[in-house]
């Protein structure tokens, strides 16, 4: 009897998302234009905040609801100003975490598809 594997398993499990996340953390606190947007002097916090919600969303533990409740993204990100130039700033940092990863193709789009859905739907001003 074969067992479906998740996406969270396929692509190595919590240390795959440790090492994307920490990558785009790492661009984000250099960036003039999205480092504001993290009210936090540490951006640990929301390092694991992404971490854990990636990981749940993909099929992972599910330590992010436990901790957090809902996801609720457009809410939790309403009070900050999210326009084309945050969401293609934000995206090119993902990028950069995505591309270190080198996962196979399929799961690579299947990630990559994801996340720019998810930055699009976080605008929330017009430029």
């Amino acid at each position: 009897m074969a067992q479906e594997v998740t996406f969270f398993e396929a692509v190595g499990g919590e240390e795959t998302f440790r090492r994307l996340v920490h990558r785009f953390y790492e661009g984000i606190a250099d960036d003039p234009l999205l480092r504001p947007l993290y009210p936090e002097e540490d951006l640990g916090p929301a390092e694991e905040r992404l971490r854990l919600f990636l990981i749940q969303y993909w099929g992972g533990p599910r330590t992010y609801g436990e901790r957090r409740g809902h996801p609720r993204l457009r809410m939790r990100h309403a009070p900050f100003p999210i326009g084309g130039p945050e969401r293609d700033a934000w995206l090119a940092h993902m990028r950069d975490a995505v591309n270190e990863l080198e996962l196979p193709e399929p799961l690579e789009k299947m990630l990559w598809d994801y996340l720019v859905m998810a930055a699009n739907s976080m605008i929330n001003k017009l430029d």
